[in-house]
């Protein structure tokens, strides 16, 4: 029986025995800046970092992953933040500190977050009188919470919060890597009559023409996907992305005080693709998108359509840009090692060597650096996303 694709990618994802929810997790499946280079976990701790400094380094900073897979992000967050003594975050290419003079890492500004003494570590003599306050590391006062459908793996660290919604007031950081694309949506497909959903046939793949699209469906497209004017135009698909639109301004909402976070492959307005995204991925192998539960079922996001839902929640102007802007911008440029290091530390040359290549997977624009990161500041400056 056909029905339609927002139906079918939602029982087949996270469904009983849904993709999402069953079995060993996504990272099984394909790959993604997550598990491509350690170099990503850190970037992301130093936007934390400067987050929590503009929040005035509040007592408790929450850091929320949404579509959290199995908890790889958030548990190389943890060790990044366990292995540093205070708030000034040393932000190095796998996990090696910065003054060991290893590439993929722009030096920071002085004066930035990283670079700044922290307070905690300020000494005094017993006599000198106390000018500021001692402030509780960072590792003290962050919070990590992973939202995901699938039951809590074995062996997830005590210190990562596991839960299948998204909490309320948050305080800080809610980041949500590669999960808008995997919200269900409809799919539709303009004919003589004007756009009409796409069903499915759960088991086969196998598309048929559906009625007119709703009102609400209609005006997104009209807006955000519009109709092509050529004598060709029959048949052009389209993802109808509404319902991201809702999912990221619900998450938006949550946040009291802080940035959310969307990094994923994705589109504007003006190069909407003429077939559409919809694609599946089973066992690292692009396979088609066959709604049974067996795969990955995934399209791309309208960026720019989700950045004004959440803008029109967070009342606050938003940042979108491409992953290898944002990355050099956070410090990480994939550049190789000096080759003087190889003479004076040969080991260490070879392991920058490694971590150079790793940031430059997460930064090649034909691949992962070609994603979209969209930050949604939330009562807090938006501080400019550009290389320094």
């Amino acid at each position: 029986m056909s029905i339609l694709w927002r139906d079918a990618m939602s029982r087949a994802l996270y469904g009983p025995g849904g993709f999402f929810v069953a079995g060993t997790g996504p990272a099984d499946h394909f790959r993604t800046s997550v598990h491509a280079s350690p170099a990503f976990a850190t970037a992301l701790l130093r936007l934390v970092t400067e987050v929590d400094a503009a929040l005035g380094h509040p007592s408790r900073l929450d850091v929320v992953d949404v579509g959290a897979g199995r908890g790889e992000l958030l548990q190389s967050m943890l060790g990044l933040v366990a292995s540093e003594d205070n708030v000034g975050v040393a932000v190095g290419v796998s996990g090696e500190p910065t003054r060991a003079g290893r590439s993929g890492l722009i030096p920071p500004r002085a004066g930035s977050p990283e670079t700044l003494t922290p307070t905690a570590s300020v000494r005094r003599s017993p006599d000198e009188p106390s000018l500021v306050a001692v402030r509780p590391s960072l590792a003290d006062r962050i919070r990590f919470t992973a939202v995901e459908y699938a039951d809590r793996p074995e062996n997830l660290p005590e210190e990562i919060n596991w839960t299948a919604a998204i909490p309320d007031e948050i305080t800080g950081v809610l980041l949500a890597t590669e999960w808008l694309d995997n919200v269900p949506l409809d799919v539709a497909v303009h004919t003589e009559d004007g756009w009409r959903y796409l069903l499915v046939d759960p088991d086969s793949g196998a598309e048929s023409v559906g009625e007119p699209v709703s009102p609400d469906d209609h005006d997104w497209l009209t807006t955000w996907w519009p109709s092509p004017e050529t004598p060709h135009s029959d048949h052009r698909r389209a993802e109808i992305g509404r319902t991201r639109d809702e999912a990221w301004a619900n998450a938006v909402q949550k946040i009291e005080q802080g940035m959310a976070v969307a990094v994923d492959y994705g589109h504007l307005r003006e190069s909407r693709p003429a077939d559409g995204t919809l694609n599946g991925y089973r066992g690292g192998r692009q396979v088609p998108p066959v709604p049974d539960g067996s795969s990955d079922v995934t399209a791309h996001v309208a960026m720019d359509s989700v950045a004004s839902a959440g803008a029109a929640v967070a009342r606050c102007a938003y940042s979108l840009v491409l992953q290898r802007e944002a990355l050099r911008a956070l410090g990480a440029d994939g550049g190789r090692p000096p080759l003087s290091l190889a003479g004076t530390d040969p080991v260490g040359y070879v392991r920058a060597l490694a971590a150079a290549s790793a940031v430059a997977e997460l930064t090649d624009p034909a691949g992962l650096g070609g994603h979209w990161w969209l930050r949604q500041p939330v009562g807090i400056p938006l501080g400019p996303v550009v290389a320094r």
